[in-house]
């Protein structure tokens, strides 16, 4: 069955793993993160880098190694999780990426525009903080 949303499972396992990161007393390294999610080691690996390489997280090598936030709970929002793992969302006029439209405006009005401003928008009024503050 095709579905309309879809999120990656990078972008999964990278919001995930932050929030089991701020929940952490201490430091949670990879085999840890892959043995709760399920995910394998190698993937949660990759994306643990990338979230690194973007600043988000501190990470330290060796056996007594994993990760911990480099910032605040409440300056880590869900945005910025997703767009260290899949690259900076861009709004389009053309949901299909057409150069040239034969028509004078789009056949699905603006709807692919307003999924992306209302996923934009939630994702950036999440941060770490909410979810160690709710219960999660």
């Amino acid at each position: 069955m095709a579905k309309f949303f879809n999120v990656s499972e990078a972008a999964s396992i990278g919001i995930h793993s932050m929030v089991l990161i701020a929940k952490s007393e201490g430091i949670l390294n990879v085999t840890k993160i892959s043995e709760i999610m399920g995910f394998s080691r190698h993937h949660v690996a990759k994306v643990m880098q990338k979230l690194s390489k973007a600043g988000v997280v501190i990470g330290t090598r060796g056996p007594a190694g994993g990760f911990v936030l480099a910032m605040k709970p409440i300056d880590i929002t869900l945005l910025l999780i997703y767009e260290s793992i899949e690259g900076k969302i861009i709004d389009r006029d053309c949901p299909f990426d057409y150069p040239v439209c034969p028509f004078n405006k789009c056949l699905l009005d603006n709807m692919a525009n307003d999924i992306n401003k209302t996923f934009k928008d939630y994702m950036m009024s999440r941060t770490l903080d909410y979810y160690l503050k709710n219960g999660y």
